[in-house]
Formats: C-alpha cells, structure tokens, sequence
C-alpha cells in the first residue's frame, strides 16, 4: 500500500496544534541595545514536567525527498525545540495524537531562516534537515526518567515535495 502526504510551508497559523515556529516575522517586539538590535520576544512556550531546560547541539545528515516515513517519536515529559545553525530549509513532520497513536502525518517544510518548538507530547518525525550541515541547537528537558516513545507504522508513508 501506498500513503502519500506532501509537503506545505512551515507556516505558524498551520503548525500552530503542534507547536510554535520561531523566527523574525513582522517587527521586533523591541529594539534593545543601544536601538541597534532587534528583539522578537518570548517566541516559544517551553514546558517540562520535571528536570531543566538544556541546549545541546545536534549534527544530522541530509536526507532526500521522496522521503520514506516509517516512524515517529514523541516526548510526554516536555517540549522540544529545534533551531537551525544554517540557512537551509529542512523537514519537519508531525501528527495529531488519536488515543495514543499517531493519526495522519502532515509534512512542513521550513524555509531555511526558522525553527521550531514542538508541543509536549506531540509525534513527529526525526530531525530531517535537506543540505549540509545538518546543525542544530536543540532546547529540550533534561532529567531522569524515559522520555521517549516511538511509534513505528505498519505502512510507511511517502514524504513528496509540495503540489
């Protein structure tokens, strides 16, 4: 069987069920540093059940699309924010939640100059940048217990460029 999803523009209005994108649209919320900076404010809602907020620093290889989708992960204990340490666009993949399981994946595609902070609990896919270097600054909760599920589909689906 063949499942299909394509990809659309990572827009905030869109992708807000699933998270918050993060990047300098519209005018600054202030200018701070002597009027030569700036400042979009509070741009994403981190949230953590327990532990702290840590920034690690991630280096993934490109992917392609057609892009094959056969698993998706969520984090129940906090959310987790990806920005990009390029200008390149990348995927990001995501899923309403159907009690418990993953529902129909949507596809994002970013466009090289924004990032993302994913809701606590929700599924997507794994850090999918397009180019080299597939760095990325990651805030995420770091304490003690698992926190990590993952959802494997019986089909994959096919990540295709958008229409």
């Amino acid at each position: 069987m063949t499942r299909t999803i394509r990809t659309e523009p990572l827009r905030a209005e869109v992708f807000a069920p699933f998270g918050d994108v993060l990047d300098c649209a519209g005018a600054p919320d202030k200018i701070i540093n002597q009027g030569l900076c700036g400042r979009w404010h509070d741009r994403a809602a981190l949230d953590f059940d327990d532990g702290r907020a840590g920034i690690s620093l991630f280096l993934a290889r490109p992917r392609a699309l057609p892009y094959a989708l056969d698993m998706v992960e969520r984090h129940p204990n906090g959310s987790q924010a990806f920005v990009p340490m390029h200008q390149h666009p990348f995927l990001v993949i995501v899923a309403p939640d159907a009690g418990g399981t993953p529902g129909t994946p949507r596809a994002f595609l970013s466009d090289g100059a924004q990032g993302i902070n994913l809701h606590r609990g929700t599924w997507h896919g794994v850090l999918t940048p397009l180019a080299e270097p597939g760095r990325f600054a990651v805030i995420d909760r770091i304490g003690p217990g698992a926190n990590l599920q993952e959802h494997w589909f019986d089909a994959p689906w096919t990540v295709l460029a958008g229409a």
